[in-house]
């Protein structure tokens, strides 16, 4: 293949910058373009070394470098490797990646750094798609979710799966190709058994997905009530900024408001709805109207209300349209006379908190209610899940199989059907993690990196 180049750096002003040449002209690209301060050539280095040294162009002295050396098969690509740390400047590093260019490189595409290190076996695809989550990490669990599919536990799972199918394909290959040999006949509890191990493992990691993909993507949540329980001073407070016009007038919001914000380690999409009451306005009444339809696609519910006041008709209401959804009911404005009492909510609510959006109190007892909803925490993420809408396709393609095969079985259908059944779940495991899969879908993947990974 050929030798490619790119910054690995951000494109950004900083302390260093990283110039990546990976390819097997990658040794000698970069001994045209720098020169060790000790004499030796680039050429001579061995492996895992570093050298001192100037970049040039044209004979021009670019900037002081340091240069890391790989050897192939030990590189992050497989390939021959040389990186080049000069001064972090934007046109120093874009300098010295034009004058690896000139010398028998080409430009890198999005991820074909690491899209070279799957062809050449150094990682799998499920591990491939995890440098991304590594990279796009903003808080420990991520980063440990992350790091879990960077060490290959997807393809651990799928590995162990596949062993088993792999198992009973050749029981069953070995039964149905000769029929006529004195083989024993396939015992059916046992491959149920085998199966239903599968089945479970496979269970999991889809079942684990929707909490990997909480942490990675945030949680759909509306804040509801009627008007002037506190909605946008709720959503203000959690946003760390005034994004929602406050006032004592009610009906004062009328679209919905979005930002995303962090709570505890959950990030709440939030969205600061129109406040829900009967009213004869025509542009209030669209915004109730949308009101509703973001409780109807939201994942949670904060539900607010006015602490210093009784239940209303709006109130009871909301209630009853949010009795099937994950909620939290927010009791606002603390600081003032109590008039709502708790019996009134306890019996429509398991997760009540009362607080103060405009003293900002309470708002640690709003986190731990939320992430008692969600089951976040650390050790969530011991447990393997899938990483991606395309894993979870997979994972899903060969449970479907199995359950086929399983009913199969348990039906009196012929061992033929079964082993088609198993064979067909066999392919969609090797498809997950790489091993037979389009270059349609290799490009797909490796097209949401950034350049220079």
């Amino acid at each position: 293949m050929a030798t490619i180049a790119a910054v690995s750096t951000p494109n950004a002003v900083g302390g260093i910058a990283v110039i990546r040449i990976s390819g097997d002209e990658a040794i000698a690209v970069a001994e045209r373009i720098f020169t060790p301060f000790g004499g030796k050539k680039v050429s001579e280095m061995e492996g895992y070394t570093c050298a001192y040294g100037i970049a040039h162009e044209d004979g021009q002295r670019i900037d002081d470098c340091i240069l890391t050396v790989f050897r192939a098969p030990h590189s992050y690509t497989g390939e021959d490797t040389a990186e080049l740390s000069c001064h972090g400047g934007l046109y120093i590093s874009k300098k010295i990646l034009r004058a690896a260019l000139k010398n028998g490189a080409i430009t890198a595409e999005a991820g074909e750094f690491t899209k070279r290190a799957f062809l050449n076996g150094k990682i799998d695809l499920t591990q491939a798609e995890a440098v991304m989550d590594v990279i796009a990490a903003k808080n420990e669990l991520e980063l440990k979710m992350a790091g879990n599919l960077r060490e290959g536990a997807v393809f651990k799972a799928a590995g162990r799966c596949s062993a088993r199918l792999m198992k009973l394909l050749a029981g069953l290959a070995v039964w149905t190709d000769y029929p006529d040999e004195d083989i024993p006949e396939v015992d059916e509890e046992s491959l149920l058994s085998e199966l239903e191990i599968v089945k479970e493992e496979l269970s999991a990691l889809i079942v684990n997905y929707d909490r990997g993909r909480i942490v990675r993507e945030g949680v759909s949540t509306a804040i509801v009530g009627r008007p002037n329980v506190g909605k946008s001073t709720l959503f203000n407070c959690l946003s760390g900024c005034e994004r929602s016009i406050v006032t004592n007038i009610a009906g004062t919001t009328r679209d919905v408001v979005e930002e995303s914000v962090r709570l505890g380690d959950i990030t709440l999409r939030l969205s600061d709805t129109a406040g829900i009451r009967e009213t004869d306005d025509v542009i209030e009444g669209i915004g109730v109207d949308i009101a509703w339809k973001t409780v109807d696609s939201s994942e949670l519910i904060l539900a607010v209300f006015d602490g210093s006041c009784p239940l209303s008709a709006d109130d009871f209401e909301l209630i009853n349209k949010i009795n099937n959804k994950k909620c939290v009911a927010v009791v606002n404005k603390s600081d003032e006379k109590k008039e709502l009492e708790n019996c009134q909510l306890e019996k429509y609510f398991q997760h009540i908190v009362y607080i103060s959006a405009k003293e900002n109190q309470g708002i640690t007892e709003l986190e731990e209610a939320v992430k008692t909803l969600f089951v976040i925490n650390s050790d969530s993420f011991a447990a393997v899940t899938a990483a991606n809408e395309r894993q979870k396709m997979c994972i899903e393609n060969t449970l479907a199989s199995v359950l086929a095969a399983i009913n199969a079985i348990n039906y009196g259908e012929m061992l033929d059907a079964v082993n088609v059944l198993l064979d067909e779940a066999e392919q969609f495991l090797l498809e997950l993690t790489g091993e037979r899969i389009t270059n349609a879908v290799v490009d797909e993947v490796f097209s949401r990196f950034c350049v220079g990974k």
